[in-house]
């Protein structure tokens, strides 16, 4: 697995209402002949659940794998055993890793992958609101640092908005300058 700098924290996006960006990332992807899969962690579902809530979405969501445990993370994702002895679950490497994952092993163009600790406290040492989200798509791998705060319901919305953001970016820029 290669080795990625840490991104800079962003603030937790919240500018388009989060079903609103859901329809628009399906219309999207029906447009370009794309398809998505998600692995979750810390979204629990949240992110297929939303995409999947579009009608239509079942033209371009090839599913999504609830990892919540690191053995699952391991044996359906290919997550590095090693990495989350070393590094622990919440980190950028675990949320590429599972994006990587989710493209490969559910066979679509984009994978999303969502790590991190919603609280109410910290876990491993890890402060609450701390986010990790990836893409995984034609071009490679993108991942993105949130800091959210709120209740842990926030912080999960919050993971969902920064993970569908993410991909939102990522597949305009694809679309917009496709690769040769």
């Amino acid at each position: 697995m290669r080795s990625t700098p840490v991104p800079e924290p962003v603030p937790a996006p919240g500018l388009e209402p989060v079903g609103d960006l859901a329809a628009r990332l399906i219309a999207d992807l029906v447009a370009a002949g794309h398809s998505v899969a998600t692995a979750e962690s810390l979204t629990g579902g949240l992110v297929v659940a939303t995409l999947i809530d579009v009608p239509g979405a079942s033209a371009v969501v090839t599913g999504g794998i609830v990892a919540y445990q690191d053995e699952v993370k391991t044996a359906l994702l290919g997550v590095s055993a090693a990495v989350l002895l070393e590094r622990g679950a919440v980190c950028v490497e675990v949320a590429e890793a599972l994006a990587t994952g989710a493209r490969e092993r559910l066979g679509a163009t984009w994978g999303v992958g969502t790590t991190g600790v919603a609280g109410p406290g910290p876990a491993a040492g890890v402060p609450a609101g701390t986010v990790f989200v990836a893409v995984a798509g034609p071009g490679g791998v993108s991942a993105r640092a949130l800091s959210c705060t709120g209740s842990r319901a926030q912080v999960r919305a919050a993971a969902v908005a920064g993970a569908l953001q993410l991909l939102g970016d990522l597949l305009t820029s694809a679309t917009t300058h496709p690769r040769p």
